[in-house]
């Protein structure tokens, strides 16, 4: 009875009151990706290694934040999916290079990361990741790529 309430007013409302509810997706985004950059640099810290398997991990996360604030599969999904997975990717790897700078004149990640130089980091980054890391990321790249590209179609329903 509720449910079929629920549907008949749904289907009332108009296509702008429904997009209007997804104003939340880059925020969600945002969010998502600064959380998964700033637990991926300290599990680096920890292990003190690059741990370039996280970013297969953090590019099926960005597909699922997209799809969990509604944003259909398709070019759309798959550009921001793609486009926050390497952000992350050179959050993560700059914010673990200014860990371990940071190690050495004692300071915090937060704090080396204020006031390392970007060429120094990216110098320091293509040192420390190998061919197989950035084997890994072009993957997760593609990877990001693929998910978002693909949307499930709903069930067909029993009626």
């Amino acid at each position: 009875m509720i449910a079929d309430c629920l549907t008949s007013i749904s289907s009332r409302m108009p296509d702008h009151a429904i997009s209007a509810r997804r104003w939340y997706a880059l925020p969600l985004l945002a969010l998502g990706a600064g959380g998964f950059a700033a637990a991926w640099t300290l599990l680096a810290l920890l292990l003190e290694r690059q741990c370039a398997w996280l970013s297969l991990l953090a590019a099926a996360d960005m597909v699922l934040l997209l799809k969990l604030s509604g944003l259909a599969g398709g070019k759309r999904r798959a550009g921001w999916a793609v486009a926050t997975t390497a952000c992350v990717i050179g959050t993560a790897n700059f914010l673990i290079t200014a860990g371990e700078v940071g190690k050495s004149f004692g300071l915090r990640p937060w704090e080396s990361a204020l006031q390392l130089g970007p060429g120094y980091a990216w110098l320091l980054t293509r040192l420390a990741n190998s061919d197989f890391d950035l084997l890994l990321y072009a993957a997760s790249l593609l990877l990001a790529a693929w998910l978002g590209l693909s949307a499930r179609r709903p069930a067909p329903s029993a009626r």
